[in-house]
């Protein structure tokens, strides 16, 4: 089952770390927070989204299985 992408835009400072790690799946707004181009984890793209999700420094993605997709 692939891994449904969580956001907290309340947290986000726009570090763009996300959209570094894994362009195809985040990107920054034109107000400077993190965006979904998709709500699902890729196939392919796992590593990256896992980097990126590691690698925010505001803790504002997380990953969970969801059983409906």
């Amino acid at each position: 089952m692939p891994d449904r992408i969580i956001v907290d835009r309340s947290r986000c400072s726009g570090y763009g770390i996300c959209a570094q790690e894994a362009p195809d799946v985040f990107e920054l707004g034109d107000d400077g927070l993190v965006n979904l181009r998709t709500e699902y984890v890729p196939e392919g793209q796992e590593e990256a989204v896992q980097a990126a999700v590691t690698g925010c420094p505001k803790f504002v993605l997380d990953l969970v299985e969801d059983e409906n997709a």
